[in-house]
Protein backbone atom coordinates (compact mmCIF):
# COMPACT_ATOMS: atom_id res chain seq x y z
CA UNK A 1 0.00 0.00 0.00
CA UNK A 2 1.59 3.63 -1.08
CA UNK A 3 0.50 6.56 1.50
CA UNK A 4 1.05 9.59 -0.24
CA UNK A 5 1.24 12.09 2.98
CA UNK A 6 3.18 15.40 3.73
CA UNK A 7 2.80 15.49 7.34
CA UNK A 8 5.38 13.20 9.61
CA UNK A 9 3.18 12.65 12.81
CA UNK A 10 -0.34 11.68 10.64
CA UNK A 11 2.45 9.43 8.18
CA UNK A 12 3.34 7.56 11.75
CA UNK A 13 -0.49 6.93 13.10
CA UNK A 14 -1.62 5.88 9.60
CA UNK A 15 1.51 3.35 9.43
CA UNK A 16 1.30 2.31 12.51
CA UNK A 17 -2.79 1.38 12.04
CA UNK A 18 -2.04 0.05 8.55
CA UNK A 19 0.86 -2.18 10.07
CA UNK A 20 -1.10 -3.48 12.79
CA UNK A 21 -3.05 -4.84 10.40
CA UNK A 22 -0.45 -6.45 8.22
CA UNK A 23 -0.49 -4.10 5.62
CA UNK A 24 3.01 -3.38 3.79
CA UNK A 25 3.64 0.77 3.43
CA UNK A 26 5.70 2.43 1.69
CA UNK A 27 5.39 5.96 2.27
CA UNK A 28 5.59 9.29 -0.53
CA UNK A 29 5.74 12.66 1.07
CA UNK A 30 4.05 14.39 -2.07
CA UNK A 31 2.47 13.36 -5.28
CA UNK A 32 5.68 13.73 -6.94
CA UNK A 33 7.52 11.19 -4.96
CA UNK A 34 4.31 9.25 -5.26
CA UNK A 35 4.74 9.29 -9.23
CA UNK A 36 8.09 7.85 -8.99
CA UNK A 37 7.01 5.45 -6.67
CA UNK A 38 3.92 4.09 -8.74
CA UNK A 39 6.30 2.65 -11.45
CA UNK A 40 4.35 -0.67 -12.52
CA UNK A 41 0.75 -1.71 -12.63
CA UNK A 42 -0.02 -3.90 -9.44
CA UNK A 43 2.89 -2.40 -7.24
CA UNK A 44 0.32 -1.41 -4.94
CA UNK A 45 -3.25 -2.52 -3.65
CA UNK A 46 -4.22 0.86 -2.91
CA UNK A 47 -2.79 4.23 -2.42
CA UNK A 48 -3.81 6.76 0.51
CA UNK A 49 -3.51 10.31 -1.28
CA UNK A 50 -3.58 13.23 1.20
CA UNK A 51 -5.26 15.98 -0.89
CA UNK A 52 -3.53 18.95 0.08
CA UNK A 53 0.86 18.32 0.33
CA UNK A 54 3.28 20.94 -1.55
CA UNK A 55 5.03 20.30 -4.22
CA UNK A 56 2.39 18.48 -6.08
CA UNK A 57 -0.81 17.91 -4.76
CA UNK A 58 -3.11 14.99 -4.32
CA UNK A 59 -5.58 16.38 -6.71
CA UNK A 60 -2.66 16.49 -9.55
CA UNK A 61 -1.25 13.13 -8.36
CA UNK A 62 -4.29 11.39 -9.52
CA UNK A 63 -4.87 12.65 -12.31
CA UNK A 64 -1.52 12.05 -13.41
CA UNK A 65 -1.77 8.36 -12.25
CA UNK A 66 -5.34 8.10 -14.09
CA UNK A 67 -3.55 9.39 -16.96
CA UNK A 68 -0.94 6.83 -16.94
CA UNK A 69 -3.39 4.17 -16.59
CA UNK A 70 -3.78 3.12 -13.60
CA UNK A 71 -7.09 3.33 -13.49
CA UNK A 72 -7.90 0.36 -11.58
CA UNK A 73 -5.79 1.54 -8.62
CA UNK A 74 -7.77 2.47 -5.57
CA UNK A 75 -6.74 5.75 -4.95
CA UNK A 76 -8.56 6.94 -1.53
CA UNK A 77 -8.66 10.18 0.00
CA UNK A 78 -7.37 11.10 2.77
CA UNK A 79 -9.27 14.75 3.83
CA UNK A 80 -10.44 16.65 6.72
CA UNK A 81 -12.85 18.55 3.87
CA UNK A 82 -16.06 17.07 3.86
CA UNK A 83 -18.04 19.45 1.93
CA UNK A 84 -19.94 18.31 -1.07
CA UNK A 85 -17.88 20.25 -3.72
CA UNK A 86 -14.57 19.21 -2.11
CA UNK A 87 -15.38 16.04 -2.44
CA UNK A 88 -16.81 16.32 -5.93
CA UNK A 89 -13.45 17.66 -6.59
CA UNK A 90 -11.67 14.57 -5.54
CA UNK A 91 -14.29 12.87 -7.70
CA UNK A 92 -13.06 14.29 -10.86
CA UNK A 93 -9.65 13.92 -10.47
CA UNK A 94 -10.42 10.02 -9.72
CA UNK A 95 -10.67 9.40 -6.25
CA UNK A 96 -12.54 6.32 -5.96
CA UNK A 97 -13.48 6.96 -1.82
CA UNK A 98 -12.52 9.07 1.23
CA UNK A 99 -11.21 8.39 4.60
CA UNK A 100 -11.86 11.46 6.96
CA UNK A 101 -9.47 13.10 9.05
CA UNK A 102 -8.57 12.81 12.27
CA UNK A 103 -8.47 9.14 11.33
CA UNK A 104 -11.33 6.50 12.59
CA UNK A 105 -9.21 3.46 12.50
CA UNK A 106 -12.53 1.45 11.97
CA UNK A 107 -13.40 3.34 8.98
CA UNK A 108 -10.36 3.53 7.69
CA UNK A 109 -9.87 -0.45 7.98
CA UNK A 110 -13.15 -1.11 6.61
CA UNK A 111 -12.45 1.31 3.68
CA UNK A 112 -9.17 -0.46 2.61
CA UNK A 113 -10.36 -3.54 3.01
CA UNK A 114 -13.35 -2.93 0.69
CA UNK A 115 -11.34 -1.70 -2.04
CA UNK A 116 -8.71 -3.99 -1.78
CA UNK A 117 -11.27 -6.78 -2.02
CA UNK A 118 -10.83 -8.07 1.03
CA UNK A 119 -13.46 -8.61 3.99
CA UNK A 120 -11.25 -7.68 7.39
CA UNK A 121 -7.67 -6.76 7.09
CA UNK A 122 -5.76 -4.67 4.44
Amino acid sequence: MLLVEDNLLNQQVACMLLQAEGAAITVAGNGAEALACVTAPGLFDAVLMDMQMPVMDGYEATRRLRALGHTNLPILALTAHVLDDERAACRAAGVNDFIDKPIDFDAMIATVAHHCGRNQSP
